[in-house]
């Protein structure tokens, strides 16, 4: 199989597309953002939210969001629900730092901020670069405050300290995995006082979030807000083929299947895009895979369709559908060839990367789908002149990976993981090739788009 499909794309069409997709990337550094950013250009393309009450017709465009965390869109399609759907569901949360619910102290003159990692990451990347403070904070009287420290050019920024090689021999003769403990990712604040009392740095901290944003001290216990690398997505190269941004695990996903959807008319089956949250710490909780939000979401669905639910429709329903776990996977890369099998390995701009199954060692943690499934994507593709590969996540026994594939799978829909290569996965800058970009969006369009 041709490892590369520069060749054979129109290249303009990617280049532009990667523009737009760097521009949602930039106004998308946490779920949170990424929801409203979705939302925001799903109803400029006439999506509405979904109404229980209201009977839905083919062409019909509606959506539900989740707790501000994670959004589903769909279509009505000609076709009647009970014979299926056709989703795409990606994940739009990505490895961060936390602020731990108890997060100021001050040491030495300096206020610090204590973290707690989410996701997978290698606690060294995240010391000496430039950290934005996002989330929201929960007040006790009930009111809402958006906090954004460090996205716009004029905002300060901050950072975790990491140790000058001069002094750091017992450092660097520890393993890499032992450099730093997950308590050592402590941000920088700032150092100037407040008068004479103790604490006083994290006093003046403290009074100039509570002057700027309302906040006092206890209001943290009520917040989500979490360090992301503040550099914005940038095109990368001397021929700029690659997009090297924060967040593309899975966000290169999440937007080129809303793409996808945004983009059809009419269909023929019903579609549906879910954009969950918690994929990087295992799909837990009420906003992610594992909740009973997408199954509730479709039953709405069918009662507005068929003006009547019952359970045996959704189960029905389920068991003829189809989906995409729409989420990345490894690129070959030329400076780690050791972990990867050459005759199976995703290759940057080799087109949209279909992974049969992922999970670690053997097979734990995954769908493995159907090869009658399989087939069919391989046909929609072809027909649609969608270049693609297929690969596994790395050899045999060298580690591994999971989507939300298995928990889509577990409602009897048949599902087959189908992303885009990535290189330095879980890192504060990931890469991505425009070519597999593009192709992730026409392969999800075209799979959404089937009978």
């Amino acid at each position: 199989m041709e490892k590369t499909v520069w060749n054979t794309i129109d290249r303009k069409k990617a280049y532009d597309f990667a523009s737009d997709y760097i521009t949602f990337l930039n106004k998308s550094k946490t779920e949170r953002l990424c929801t409203d950013y979705s939302l925001y250009l799903a109803e400029k393309k006439g999506f509405t939210e979904l109404d229980n009450a209201k009977t839905l017709k083919p062409g019909d465009k509606v959506y539900a969001v989740n707790r501000g965390k994670s959004i589903v869109f769909a279509i009505i399609g000609k076709d009647d629900i009970l014979n299926g759907i056709n989703l795409v569901a990606a994940h739009i949360d990505s490895p961060r730092l936390d602020l731990k619910p108890n997060p100021v102290y001050e040491d030495l003159g300096i206020a610090m901020a204590k973290t707690h990692y989410y996701g997978g990451i290698k606690k060294y990347q995240w010391t000496t670069i430039p950290l934005s403070l996002i989330g929201t904070v929960v007040k006790e009287n009930g009111e809402i405050v958006e906090v954004n420290i460090g996205e716009d050019d004029d905002d300060p920024v901050f950072t975790i300290t990491d140790l000058l090689p001069h002094l750091a021999a017992d450092q660097m003769s520890k393993k890499m995995g032992q450099f730093m403990s997950g308590e050592d990712l402590n941000a920088v604040l700032g150092s100037l006082p407040n008068g004479d009392e103790k604490d006083k740095v994290k006093g003046a901290i403290l009074a100039l979030l509570k002057d700027k944003y309302g906040i006092d001290e206890e209001d943290f216990i009520s917040s989500e807000l979490v360090f992301v690398p503040s550099f914005k997505a940038k095109s990368v190269g001397l021929d700029s083929s690659f997009v090297g941004s924060y967040g593309q695990d899975d966000r290169v996903c999440a937007y080129t299947s809303f793409e996808a959807i945004l983009n059809i008319e009419n269909p023929e089956k019903t579609c549906v895009c879910y954009l969950a949250d918690k994929e990087e710490i295992g799909s837990m909780g009420s906003t992610g895979t594992k909740s009973r939000f997408l199954e509730t979401f479709v039953a709405h669905l069918i009662n507005s369709v068929k003006g009547g639910y019952n359970e045996l429709y959704l189960k029905d329903c389920f068991s003829a559908s189809k989906c995409l776990s729409a989420d990345v996977t490894a690129g070959y890369d030329p400076n780690y060839k050791s972990v990867c099998e050459e005759q199976n390995s995703a290759y940057m701009g080799g087109g949209l990367c279909i992974c049969k199954y992922t999970g670690a060692r053997g097979k734990s943690g995954t769908s493995d789908a159907n090869a009658e499934f399989v087939g069919e994507i391989r046909r929609i593709f072809n027909s649609n002149n969608v270049k693609w590969q297929i690969a596994e996540l790395g050899k045999v026994d060298q580690g591994g990976g999971g989507t939300v594939a298995q928990y889509i799978a577990n409602m009897n829909i048949e599902t087959l993981d189908c992303g885009v290569p990535i290189l330095s996965m879980h890192s504060p800058f990931e890469l991505a090739s425009k070519a597999d970009i593009y192709m992730g969006y026409l392969g999800y369009k075209a799979f959404l788009e089937s009978k």
